[in-house]
């Protein structure tokens, strides 16, 4: 049975490129990761060509030093009998060292067929005979229109993209693009990651590894498109058909990306929750800044335990006290500080009875339990 794809021609779908909207943290997710099992799969066929070579060249001198032997074995001289022997002794040795590269290039081909499927092997010739439609070559989009691109799909879209995120079971996912095919591009993809990374700041923890399961997903689908150089709608059934049957190694691959995922989801949140923190701290430190640009809990942390005290218990007369035993200079530089910050407000009582219309200023005990809820939050 054909497929008709005539119906989908109107649908813009993403042509899968390298570069993404520089807002989108895919790339940084994803591309990674694949670069780094692309790097391992090109090192170890590398590897395989070399044991090949090395076992042909073995093969190679044995072959001519066993015609040598049979060239040495006709002749009758003295010096031919001393050669043959030497020669003898050359061929037990390149004998020896042909077991050995057969044994290493088996053990390299074992060793190959026991590595787990990724989307990279998935899409090599004799893993599908499935007949897709390959992708048409399009111009390189501008990063102003890929940005726009996004927008307007999301705006369009964010409902359906959602809804996608939230299904569990392989069928439900298979059905649901096989209704809404046009969610099977990059902007999908781009979407959830950012959807993941919101529920994590949100601390929706398992919401979040749905989502992620679904991201994956798509990505498996759009990287073996861009293996296939298909269009992505055409072999997202192939990518389900696949994994619906998929042996342990297969599954185990799948599970592999999926959890590297949303540990690097977990990242960005925490970056992204010390960023927000960060932000809030300095904007209440900006709030109780004192008449001289001084933080008065900055101030009070520096000054000296007795002077802390003084605080502490607004005793004037101790503060008094413990001034006049400090070294001038010290105290003049400590009090200075003092009513840079606020912490220390002269003439206060003057004010206050000349009917000041200045806002008042936060007490420590105020500040300090400002600082505390801050740093709970």
């Amino acid at each position: 049975m054909t497929i008709d794809y005539s119906v989908w021609d109107h649908i813009e779908v993403s042509d899968d490129e390298d570069d993404t909207h520089p807002n989108i943290d895919t790339p940084s997710l994803f591309r990674w990761r694949h670069q780094a099992r692309v790097e391992r799969m090109e090192e170890f066929q590398k590897k395989g060509e070399d044991l090949s070579k090395a076992l042909s060249e073995c093969r190679r001198k044995l072959a001519d030093t066993q015609k040598k032997i049979q060239e040495l074995t006709i002749s009758a001289s003295g010096d031919a009998k001393t050669d043959l022997s030497k020669v003898q002794a050359e061929e037990k040795k390149l004998k020896k060292e042909e077991r050995e590269w057969v044994k290493k290039l088996e053990d390299h081909n074992r060793e190959e067929k026991k590595m787990p499927w990724n989307v990279d092997t998935l899409s090599k010739d004799g893993f599908s005979k499935s007949i897709v439609n390959v992708k048409p070559e399009t111009t390189e989009e501008t990063e102003e229109e890929k940005e726009q691109k996004h927008k307007t799909f999301v705006e369009k879209y964010e409902k359906q993209i959602k809804h996608f995120g939230m299904l569990r079971r392989w069928d439900d996912s298979q059905k649901y693009l096989s209704d809404h095919p046009h969610l099977v591009c990059e902007e999908t993809a781009n979407y959830l990651v950012i959807m993941c990374i919101d529920l994590e700041v949100e601390e929706k923890h398992a919401l979040m590894e749905q989502v992620a399961h679904q991201t994956i997903v798509m990505q498996f689908i759009l990287e073996l498109a861009k293996s296939l150089k298909v269009d992505p709608r055409g072999c997202f059934r192939q990518f389900f058909a696949k994994i619906k049957t998929a042996d342990q190694q297969y599954q185990e691959a799948f599970n592999d990306e999926l959890e590297s995922f949303k540990e690097r989801v977990r990242g960005r949140a925490k970056i992204r929750i010390e960023k927000a923190m960060k932000e809030y701290e300095e904007e209440e430190r900006q709030k109780r800044l004192g008449p001289g640009g001084l933080d008065p809990v900055e101030v009070y942390e520096s000054l000296p335990p007795e002077m802390q005290k003084c605080f502490d218990e607004k005793d004037i007369q101790m503060l008094q006290d413990v001034i006049s035993k400090m070294d001038p200079t010290e105290a003049k530089t400590h009090m200075k500080r003092c009513i840079e910050s606020g912490l220390w407000v002269p003439n206060a009582k003057e004010g206050e009875e000349k009917g000041d219309d200045k806002e008042e200023e936060p007490t420590y005990e105020e500040i300090k339990q400002e600082q505390e809820e801050a740093k709970k939050k």
